[in-house]
């Protein structure tokens, strides 16, 4: 019997609740019924705004507490899933706790049965571009790979198909590693930012959650930290096994570099590898060069260089960053929705070589908008303002000291619809179109994927 099994069964005789039935929680919840255990779904949406996902699980057999007090149902439950979106310190989940009712999370318990190795990735930056490049390298090297994690995709439901010799390559954002105990075989850190302090409210806690993607490893692991952020590099003494580091201007003791002359560069112990020039990447950015420095620090000795550069030179980028959507009217149209934080904004800028008009605005996440405000008055031309942070961004870029009213519009609208009405009204041939947020997506969108879609939809309708 498999761990797996071992585990399942030892759920025969619980009651199970689910809180949120998203992407992830609606894959799991199908296979827990199927296993024939006790599943109860807590959401606050109602029977109607479910939909067809309510009218599948009920078929099954599970039982519902939704609407306001969908919460009430956790305290009659043994075993309690939080989805990721659900603060762990939520004081309802902190008052089951206490009671004895365990709180755990898909990613936790994927991380206790996994079979095969684990590489996971998280960052304030970066992280889904860089999970989706160890992907692309493993799976080009001939490892059957399993993404998942925050990238959209649950794994715990795949469990029982995943060998030794596969591969589990998981994004972890700082929600789902606040309560996580078990860290990866290999471990990357992009970048630490501030971020999320709408719910961590302090720097302090989103650090500290960011760190259990380390302070559980062996000896015999991997970790793979960015030297150019110094809060990142800050975490090197916590490292228990091997330390790589990554770096676009200076050579690491061991890792992934960019040399003077422009050549990705491999170093270990002295001995450099030169595997090509940063300008065969296919991705546009510094960023992506640094995402690359990652990945390549994450597989080196697993993956060949041929594979580096190929994956290099072919792989055109994931959905919804600085992705190229169309060209209507010799205006270029880009879709960055996964810029949720000024930082992100920053990255999509920098990749470009001329001023652009830019889509931003969104939810508040508690955060300054000050650290992109000088580069926006730079690099921006038309700024289209939305959303619940539209007078904060303003407010961030006007008091700017490179502000001049002259060099920057801004506009202000009610929609999406507005927005890209208004981007074509103003966009001459020649001119690029971006929606770069700066902020998260929940004041009008569930996730920053269904923002991006939308704006996609719109300028695919021009």
């Amino acid at each position: 019997m498999s761990k797996a099994d071992r585990f399942f069964e030892s759920l025969k005789d619980k009651r199970i609740a689910f809180i949120g039935i998203g992407v992830s929680h609606f894959d799991l919840i199908n296979m827990f019924l199927d296993k024939g255990l006790q599943v109860v779904v807590c959401d606050k949406k109602t029977s109607e705004q479910m939909g067809e996902a309510y009218d599948k699980l009920k078929e099954k057999g599970a039982y519902f507490s939704l609407g306001e007090n969908y919460l009430d149902e956790i305290f009659k439950c043994d075993i309690v899933f939080r989805t990721p979106g659900m603060y762990y310190n939520h004081s309802e989940l902190v008052k089951a706790r206490a009671l004895g009712i365990v709180v755990t999370s898909e990613m936790e318990v994927f991380f206790e049965l996994c079979p095969c190795k684990i590489y996971a990735v998280t960052g304030s930056d970066g992280k889904t571009t860089t999970t989706t490049l160890i992907s692309e390298l493993l799976d080009k090297s001939g490892r059957v790979v399993h993404k998942g994690g925050n990238i959209g995709r649950a794994l715990l439901p795949i469990i029982e198909s995943i060998n030794e010799d596969d591969a589990a390559v998981v994004e972890l954002s700082s929600f789902q590693l606040i309560s996580m105990r078990k860290s990866p075989y290999t471990a990357v850190i992009t970048n630490i930012s501030p971020n999320h302090l709408d719910v961590h409210g302090t720097m302090e806690e989103y650090v500290d959650a960011k760190k259990n993607i380390i302070l559980h490893q062996n000896a015999f692991s991997k970790t793979i930290l960015n030297l150019d952020n110094k809060p990142t590099n800050e975490l090197s003494d916590l490292v228990r096994g091997r330390l790589v580091k990554f770096s676009r201007r200076t050579m690491p003791e061991i890792g992934a570099f960019v040399d003077a002359n422009g050549f990705i560069c491999y170093n270990e112990y002295g001995f450099t590898t030169q595997i090509m020039l940063a300008s065969d990447i296919r991705l546009p950015g510094v960023h992506n060069v640094e995402n690359y420095l990652a990945a390549i620090s994450a597989v080196w000795g697993e993956v060949s260089n041929e594979v580096i550069v190929k994956v290099a030179r072919e792989f055109s980028g994931v959905e919804h960053r600085i992705e190229f959507v169309r060209e209507v009217d010799g205006v270029k149209w880009y879709n960055d929705s996964i810029a949720t934080s000024p930082t992100r904004v920053l990255a999509g800028l920098n990749s470009f070589e001329q001023k652009l008009i830019v889509i931003a605005g969104g939810y508040d996440k508690k955060i300054s908008f000050k650290p992109m405000s000088g580069t926006v008055n730079e690099k921006v031309k038309t700024l289209i303002l939305l959303g619940v942070t539209a007078d904060k961004i303003e407010k961030a870029i006007t008091e700017s000291d490179n502000y001049n009213s002259e060099k920057i519009k801004i506009y202000r609208v009610n929609s999406m619809e507005e927005a890209v009405q208004k981007a074509k009204e103003i966009a001459k041939p020649g001119d690029i179109v971006s929606l770069s947020p700066a902020c998260a997506s929940f004041d009008m969108y569930p996730n920053f994927e269904a923002r991006g879609l939308h704006f996609k939809k719109l300028v695919n309708s021009l």
